[in-house]
This record gives C-alpha cells, structure tokens and sequence, in this order.
C-alpha cells in the first residue's frame, strides 16, 4: 500500500484514530451552539469548529513525529521529563486560580503564544512512560519497598499530591493506571495492597483538613461531595442538571436519533460539546451510534492487547499497556458518566471532544504506542537482541 511509504506502525490502530478525529467534526459542530450562543455569536459555530480542526492536525502531527522516533527513547525522556513535569504541576498548583471559591489551578498559560495547557495530561503520559522504565529495570529481580520507595512511589506521590486538589478525578484515574501497570509488570501485589492503603489514608486526611480547615488550600472537596450526593439522588445543584440533561438527549435520540446536527438538547446541556458530547451523540446518531462509538474504544483496547503482547522487550509492553489504557478508561468513564453510571467527574472522551490539551495528549500517547508497534524498531531489537543500544538517552538513565 502507497500509504505504508508515509506511516509506519499498526495501521488498524491509525484507522480507529483518524476515524474517531473525522467523525468528531459532526457532534463537535453541532454542539458547539451553545457556546456560541453563550459568547454572543448569534449561533455561529463556524470558529469552534475551525478551532478543534487546528487542534486536531496539531494532535495528529504530534501522533506522525512521535511514532517516528525509536521508543526505547523514551526511557530516557521520561526520565528528564518528569523533574520538569513535577514542577510545571507544582506552579499550576500554586497560581491561585479560583472559580467560586475552588481550586480551579489546572492550566498554565504557554507564553508568547498564549495557549492554554492543561499540565496533568502531560504529567500522566510522562509518569506512566516513567514507570514502565523502572519496571523494566527491575524484570526477574527481588525488590523490596523500601529499595522502591525513592525511584518509584516518591515521583508517583509528588505528581498526585499537586494534581489532587484541583482534580480528583484525574489523580484517582493515573493512581489506578499506576497500580494496573505495577501489578502486570510483576511488582509485589502485597505491596501494592499497602500503597492503597496509604492512599485511602492521605486522601481522607486531605479531605478532613479541607473541611477543617477550609481557607487553608484552595481545593474542590467540596464540589466532589456534592457530586457524589447529586449521584446518589440527593442535593440540588449544577451536576444534577446537566446529568438530567443529559438523560433527555439520550432519551430523544432512542433508538434511531435525531439526525446529525438536530440535537436540541445542546442548547441547555452545559459542557455539551466536551464532557457530555457522549448524549449528544446518541440524541443525534442513535442507539447505534453510541455502540458503535463505544465498539471503537474496545478494538482500540484490543489492538493496546495485542501490540504490547506483541512488542519484543518488557519495556515496551509495559509503555504501551500505560499509556494505553488510560485513553480506554478514560473513554469509558465519560460514557459512563453520560448515562448516569458514574457521578460526573469532567474526564472528556478521547479524540472526540473538543479541547486542544485533551487532544494533544492522546495523540501523543497514540504515537507512543505506534512506535512500538513499529516493525523497523522491532527488526532493529531482534538484530542487536539489545535494545539498550538504540538508546542514547540510556547512558544518562542508567548513570542515574
């Protein structure tokens, strides 16, 4: 095929990200009304689809130059990048942004360009590449806690604790991503079983010291609780209208929908065009398009099975199951959460919201995976059956 001259990697998998970033052009347009109503633009969708188009070629270019680049490589990037990463979350944590009293300290602006970047989606590819490096390293050896406690749980802890208080959500989904990796990378399950305790410990802490003392850190405990009261069928507020929103778009598109662009839902359902586009698509496409959506994410889960089991070195399995799998939970927490299985968490759904970061960061991930899963790299191991080799940036990992 002409194509494989310009792309390498697995192309089933390049087929379900080009589809997913096609496709989301009809429920991102069309949700998008809302937002232009809201800023004054009488309905003119026509910047906010030109905007996700932007982000979605920037998205895919990110994908095309990273899937180029031998993935062993990333060993020693993670390596350099998680310092950097660790003190970009600890400046986001501390700028002091607020929305009604809560912690809303999630995103830094990038000079010059002045775009705005969420930094715990970068933290917790790096983080999760990170951690497939030092599972590899330990492969067939005996470890014990305390020789993991520095290398492993110490960087794992610090990326948490800045990401917690504004972001609950996102720092529960890499602490489950991180323990599903350490535990198929073999690391001791009896130890894992105590690093959930400690983590049961500190976030009760952290919320009981939020409660107590409420002007101490900014935080968003309470925005969680009411969450989690407005799931349970209690409380009055803002999460309890969008999920009944949401419950009307769905209920209008059964079983057939309303046809591409004739929600009319999206006109009240807030965040529709990001966190609920899920409703907005079935209200539009039907029961058949909400299945089939959802049928994409799990051949996407299965191409993530089959190129890791496919991958010719421990580290490689191990970077593509991490960086994976989050895009598959992710995508699956958001559906959840559009038809009321899940409180309402703000996670987006992968490729298909709008939403330059969310983008960025799952094609980023998605070359990840496509460089391990290209057959050039995996010649290369099988010649040199070393793949320390190809990597220049392990000379300064190993130093280290």
């Amino acid at each position: 095929m002409w194509i494989k001259k310009y792309i390498s990697g697995d192309l089933f998998l390049w087929a379900l990200v080009l589809a997913l970033a096609i496709f989301s052009f009809l429920p991102v347009y069309s949700a998008s009304s809302n937002l232009a109503y809201l800023s004054g633009g009488e309905g003119d969708t026509a910047k906010y689809i030109i905007k996700h188009f932007v982000h979605l070629v920037l998205g895919l270019s990110i994908a095309y130059a990273v899937h180029k680049t031998p993935y062993n490589w990333f060993k020693g990037l993670s390596l350099l990048l998680l310092p950097c990463v660790i003190l970009m979350l600890v400046y986001t944590a501390f700028q002091g942004t607020t929305m009604n009293g809560a912690n809303a300290s999630r995103w830094i602006r990038i000079p010059v360009i002045g775009v705005g970047f969420q930094t715990s989606t970068l933290a917790s590819v790096v983080l999760m590449a990170y951690v497939a490096k030092y599972l590899s390293s330990i492969k067939d050896k005996v470890v014990t806690f305390k020789q993991s406690l520095l290398p492993l749980w110490l960087p794992v802890g610090l990326t948490l604790i800045f990401i917690l208080p504004s972001n609950f959500s996102t720092t529960a989904l890499i602490f489950l991503m991180v323990l599903i990796l350490c535990f198929i990378g073999g690391y001791p399950w009896k130890y894992l079983l105590g690093i959930i305790g400690v983590g049961i410990v500190a976030l009760g802490l952290f919320v009981l010291t939020a409660k107590a003392f409420p002007g101490l850190l900014p935080n968003r405990v309470d925005t969680w609780v009411s969450r989690i009261a407005s799931f349970a069928g209690e409380g009055d507020n803002d999460s309890v209208y969008q999920v009944e929103k949401a419950k009307t778009a769905i209920a209008n598109g059964y079983p057939l929908g309303v046809g591409p662009g004739k929600s009319t839902t999206k006109y009240f359902l807030p965040q529709s065009s990001s966190d609920f586009i899920y409703a907005i698509i079935i209200e539009e496409f039907g029961l058949l398009g909400g299945l089939t959506v959802l049928a994409v994410y799990l051949l996407f889960l299965f191409r993530i099975v089959v190129i890791a089991n496919k991958a010719e070195t421990i580290f490689g399995s191990l970077l593509v199951i991490g960086v994976g799998l989050p895009i598959v939970f992710q995508a699956l927490i958001n559906m959840g959460v559009a038809v009321n299985l899940f409180p309402v968490t703000g996670q987006t759904l992968p490729l298909l919201s709008s939403g330059g970061t969310s983008i960025w960061m799952t094609c980023l991930a998605v070359g990840i995976i496509l460089s391990v899963s290209t057959k050039k790299q995996t010649l290369r191991n099988k010649e040199t059956n070393n793949e320390e080799e190809l990597n220049p940036l392990d000379v300064l990992s190993e130093a280290l």
